[in-house]
């Protein structure tokens, strides 16, 4: 990566310097407002740590959930703050706004060695604005904070994909530099994506075909087998002919999926069985059934076994795996038995077979943690679904880009 590194920020020395950075908070919360899934957390503490250590003034910022360039309590960055402060061993202040008066007055007030995290991001609209001036103007804002002789460390990894103010703009305003997450998901993800050992199996589920059209196409082409689960399975089975009932459809892709099965025929490997359920419910009644099995007025919601099965003999063969997005809905336990055979198939990969396996953030990093599987059985779990989809996928990253300018 041609960029500045926290490495070399830290050999210039941090002590008394106003370090601003920019980390991935957005983690998810239960209907009380408790943290659920800390894992974006604990992968920021490496770089923040190393910079408290080194004696600088932080600046933590970061965004949750999608508050639509409103202050809304609901996704306030409170439950993060006392999940750093444990974490950490350290108080951290939540500023009461952005980039406001509080947000100054608490930045100007930090010793070497603490630590204040800003309200969330996107409660100013100005954030994810499409126009450059206005994302100039408030990342302008945001690098007054960091006083003079300040620096920018760009760490979450999850929103390196967006030209966003905190992400992308503020780069341009002081010397930027690559955290370690930053830093060590585009090296272990770039090896992937220029040369995978192979067999190289990639893994694809989510609901929609067209979220992941381009890397289908993109990866199809260096993949030896591309597995197909989820959601937009059921647009691949139509296309050959199927009737998924009332499963997740996406019509107006039909034709694109017989043309990928046209194109890549055995390389793509599709469901032979389904686990069926009476209605979208965690208690709904199931069966598995064969592809022209499902009951009217049914639905799919994961694979079937023999499906999992084949699946797993093909990762478990592999010399690198990348996955991305679920096998069915996980989160509820009737319909986790696709996403925990392709799970567990990769860490036997890992152990059995020395593969490569990469977990591409988002859901599929989530779906890890909710059924208990030993995340250290995983060669990387990657924190940014998006990112590390775009990527594998070949595409410049704007808040990486940025960093070597």
């Amino acid at each position: 990566m041609a960029t500045q590194t926290l490495k070399q920020l830290l050999d210039e020395g941090v002590e008394g310097r106003h370090v601003l950075v920019r980390s991935d908070f957005n983690v998810p919360l239960d209907e009380d407002g408790n943290i659920t899934d800390p894992g974006r957390i604990d992968a920021s503490l490496p770089t923040l740590k190393a910079l408290l250590d080194g004696g600088a003034k932080v600046i933590a910022m970061a965004h949750l959930g999608r508050p639509k360039g409103e202050v809304n309590p609901k996704f306030s960055l409170k439950p993060v703050a006392e999940a750093l402060s444990e974490r950490l061993g350290q108080f951290v202040a939540l500023a009461g706004d952005v980039s406001g008066e509080d947000a100054h007055e608490r930045a100007n007030g930090l010793t070497d060695g603490e630590i204040l995290l800003l309200e969330n991001v996107r409660f100013d609209p100005r954030e994810t604005s499409k126009d450059e001036n206005e994302r100039g103007e408030f990342a302008a804002e945001l690098a007054a904070l960091a006083a003079d002789n300040g620096a920018f460390v760009s760490d979450g990894f999850g929103v390196v994909h967006r030209a966003q103010a905190s992400v992308y703009d503020v780069a341009q305003k002081l010397p930027a530099y690559a955290g370690y997450l930053v830093e060590k998901e585009v090296s272990t993800l770039s090896s992937v994506k220029d040369d995978p050992a192979h067999p190289y199996v990639v893994v694809l589920g989510g609901s929609k075909v067209s979220d992941k059209l381009g890397v289908i196409e993109a990866l199809a082409a260096k993949a030896d087998k591309v597995v197909i689960g989820g959601g937009m399975c059921y647009t691949f089975l139509a296309a050959q002919g199927h009737n998924v009932q009332e499963s997740l459809l996406q019509e107006d892709m039909i034709d694109t999926c017989k043309e990928l099965i046209e194109r890549y025929g055995d390389k793509l490997l599709l469901p032979v069985d389904l686990s069926a359920a009476e209605k979208f419910d965690k208690d709904a009644e199931t069966k598995i059934v064969d592809l022209d099995g499902i009951p009217e007025g049914w639905m799919s919601l994961d694979i079937g076994p023999e499906t999992a099965k084949k699946y797993a003999a093909a990762i478990e063969d592999s010399k690198t795996v990348f996955w991305n997005g679920p096998m069915g809905v996980f989160e509820f336990p009737k319909f986790s038995a696709g996403t925990k055979a392709v799970a567990e198939a990769m860490i036997a990969a890992t152990k059995n077979n020395d593969s490569f396996t990469v977990v591409g953030g988002g859901d599929s990093a989530a779906s890890v943690r909710t059924l208990g599987l030993d995340e250290a059985g995983f060669s990387h779990i990657s924190t940014g679904g998006g990112a590390s989809l775009e990527l594998i996928e070949g595409k410049e990253l704007p808040g990486v880009a940025v960093l070597s300018k």
